[in-house]
């Protein structure tokens, strides 16, 4: 399996938008965050998970190959908003985007012209399926969803193989934590150090890191309010790690 982070950022993503913190001004290129996206390669398949408004520029960088499937977190449009730019790997056949039942209403509700009879020339080629808190299979490769909420927002996490994608996390119900057992690989959301009402901090993530207990953690969703990347690199334990975009791991 290979993992590649596409973004690492929060919502407003870094630097933010007319802010002149220390990390905003940073000429550290992991101090930069595009809104969260993971590319994950598995016998021979990518799957995407979430597709944010930065996606086209993240994929500027990569090699052009076949989408197999999209799996949305949520609805938010850090997290959606970059279905229409799609459009390029519809030439490689349409893609199919797994989400729960109310995130495929509202796709359908911010793009109709996806869905019409008539469909416009070159849109992107979408065929939206409703998960459930049950395995599905494509081809050799088991996607298993996570409940995890999001404030008071339920939304899902992914299990694929022994790695597992947990992003806008505030909670996560114990009936869920069987699903994250003997994982080599955790990606989970840390915004920033202070309390939020949807969101993990760090030492939140930490502590549910330490409960999971994978091989090894990577932090992702961080805000500019994070902090540094190498001061909080080195304030972690280490089998922690703060992801950053572009980078691969395998």
């Amino acid at each position: 399996m290979k993992i590649r982070f596409l973004g690492t950022g929060t919502s407003t993503g870094v630097p933010e938008i007319g802010c002149q913190c220390d990390v905003c001004t940073s000429k550290n290129e992991k101090d930069k965050r595009l809104r969260t996206s993971v590319l994950v390669t598995t016998n021979e398949k990518q799957f995407l998970l979430d597709c944010g408004p930065d996606f086209r520029q993240q994929t500027l960088s990569i090699p052009f190959k076949k989408i197999d499937a999209v799996f949305l977190s949520h609805e938010h449009y850090d997290h959606t908003g970059g279905i229409d730019d799609l459009r390029p790997f519809c030439q490689f056949g349409d893609i199919d985007i797994y989400a729960e039942t109310h995130v495929c209403q509202t796709i359908k509700q911010r793009m109709p012209y996806c869905f019409k009879e008539q469909k416009y020339p070159g849109i992107p080629n979408i065929n939206l399926n409703e998960i459930h808190l049950t395995p599905i299979q494509i081809d050799d490769t088991t996607v298993s969803a996570i409940r995890v909420m999001h404030g008071k927002l339920p939304i899902l996490g992914y299990r694929i193989e022994n790695m597992a994608y947990l992003t806008d996390v505030s909670f996560i119900p114990d009936e869920e934590y069987k699903k994250l057992e003997n994982l080599d690989i955790l990606i989970i959301n840390a915004l920033r150090k202070k309390t939020h009402h949807s969101h993990q901090t760090i030492n939140e993530a930490l502590k549910q890191i330490e409960r999971i207990n994978p091989k090894q953690a990577y932090l992702i969703h961080m805000s500019h309010h994070i902090g540094l990347h190498n001061d909080v690199q080195k304030s972690l334990p280490s089998n922690v790690t703060i992801a950053y975009d572009n980078l691969e791991i395998e």
